[in-house]
Order: C-alpha cells, then sequence, then structure tokens
C-alpha cells in the first residue's frame, strides 16, 4: 500500500463555476479543511491527479492553486476545537 502524505491544499477562482468545480474537486480527496483551505492525505498519485484536474480547471491569469507538504518532523498546532490530523485506515475517492 501506497503511504499517504499530507498536504494542505488551497484554492483562490475568480469566476462561480469554476469555483465550485474546485470546491468539489478538493473535496474529493480532503480529509478536513475550511472554507477553500482543505488537509488532504494523499499518495503519489492522487497528488498527480488532483494537480492534473486543478490545472485542467483554472484560469493562471485569474485563478491560483497552492499544494503544500506539511511535515512530520515538527508538531501540529492546532488553535480551537481543531484535532491533530490523523492518517485513516481507508480512504474512499468517488
Amino acid at each position: 500500500m501506497e503511504q499517504r502524505i499530507l498536504y494542505l491544499a488551497a484554492y483562490d477562482i475568480a469566476e462561480l463555476d469554476r469555483l465550485r468545480e474546485g470546491l468539489h474537486i478538493l473535496r474529493d480527496y480532503a480529509t478536513g479543511g475550511q472554507k477553500s483551505v482543505f488537509e488532504c492525505f494523499l499518495t503519489i498519485s492522487e497528488k498527480r491527479q488532483l494537480i492534473q484536474r486543478m490545472d485542467d480547471l483554472i484560469e493562471p491569469r485569474e485563478d491560483r492553486f497552492l499544494l503544500v507538504r506539511l511535515s512530520r518532523r515538527r508538531p501540529t498546532r492546532v488553535l480551537g476545537l481543531g484535532r491533530q490530523p490523523r492518517q485513516p485506515r481507508y480512504f474512499y475517492i468517488g
């Protein structure tokens, strides 16, 4: 089984229809998030697929997409009622 790595994905999309589509794409991969920023545990192949889907969606002159790998070497800090992210036992994408 491929190892999953925790990423932070964020987007800023100018046009409403593309914005909704970007939300649906990221929800396919996210384990948590808020507004336009999501936590995603991804394998290498899922990461490639997510980047390709967002690349097909966004207009480079108007929109932005950011995918950042989070380091496991440093502890995660949460504010409020957040929970420490953890790798789920299984993932369903569909």
